[in-house]
């Protein structure tokens, strides 16, 4: 290959590692030309495959910043898939040929600049295909907006409940702290304490009464004998 060639073929694929979402390296020693067309087939528009030259692949890769772990891998009999649609549809695709075809060996690759081992290409292509993720997102989505309706509508119903319950309840309570029937009536066969205390002034009246009473009888017993007794002094006067 003439050194312009050479060039042009570096460029190329430099550009292809810059464009792609991912690339998977493979090894396709034992494969027939039939065979790689029909891989080719197969991955239609989500990758295309090429078989490519180590040497000129390795300084395409290290231009397009391409991490030397990928570019190690660029050993033997090399062919990439540059992925440009559905990364999930291209590595199913791969990994199903590579059950049916031994030969193909998927070495490694990169997605979104990150380098992949072989099992995490095959992880990729379990993945569910993105036409069945964003069914199953919407179906969510749907389910969660429904859910959200039901308990917005029911917000309504649920708080004419709790205010009739709270009316309720202050009914009750005001009718047990009501001041007639919080005051006991008085007992026919009993006296009240009112009772005690109205009478209490009315017998210390009495009392007092009594003693001022036989107070003032001792007085006057006691001031005979002094009248008596003036009285005799007065007629001692009277004789001399």
């Amino acid at each position: 290959m003439a050194r312009a060639d050479k060039e042009i073929a570096v460029a190329d694929l430099a550009e292809r590692f810059r464009s792609s979402a991912g690339a998977v390296l493979t090894e396709y020693r034992g494969l027939t030309v039939s065979q790689l067309g029909e891989l080719r087939q197969s991955l239609g528009a989500n990758a295309q495959f090429s078989v490519v030259k180590n040497t000129l692949t390795k300084i395409a890769a290290s231009q397009a910043g391409v991490s030397t772990d990928v570019i190690d891998l660029l050993e033997g009999p090399s062919a990439i898939a540059f992925v440009h649609g559905d990364a999930v549809e291209a590595a199913r695709e791969l990994r199903d040929f590579a059950r049916t075809y031994p030969q193909l060996v998927l070495k490694g690759g990169l997605l979104e600049g990150k380098p992949l081992k072989p099992d995490e290409i095959i992880k990729l292509a379990d993945l569910e295909p993105r036409e069945v993720l964003l069914a199953k997102l919407a179906g969510a989505m749907k389910a969660s907006l429904a859910g959200a309706a039901a308990t917005f509508n029911a917000l309504p119903a649920q708080m004419a409940r709790l205010l009739a319950a709270l009316e309720d309840k202050r009914g009750g309570e005001a009718e047990t702290t009501s001041p007639a029937a919080a005051a006991p009536g008085p007992d026919a066969g009993e006296a009240g304490p009112d009772a005690a205390d109205a009478g209490a002034p009315a017998a210390t009246a009495a009392e007092d009464t009594a003693a001022a009473v036989a107070e003032d009888t001792a007085v006057a017993t006691d001031d005979t004998p002094v009248a008596a007794e003036d009285t005799a002094a007065v007629a001692e006067d009277t004789a001399d």
